[in-house]
């Protein structure tokens, strides 16, 4: 089984720039307290990285 990422978005999009208000979309995320599984690949982690200040990262199994 593929390894994956449980992302939670804990913080709003408000003052966020459109390429990281993408990046959250690109997620699976929509509004604050959202959660979404998403499989471990270099594109996700790179997502991931990029609004980190924004999710709260679980690892998944």
């Amino acid at each position: 089984m593929a390894k994956m990422f449980k992302v939670k978005l804990v913080k709003s999009l408000i003052g966020c720039t459109p390429v990281q208000r993408a990046t959250v979309k690109g997620l699976g995320l929509r509004k604050r307290n959202t959660e979404a599984v998403v499989k471990d690949t270099p594109a996700a982690r790179g997502m991931i990285f990029h609004v980190q200040h924004l999710l709260e990262v679980q690892k998944g199994s």
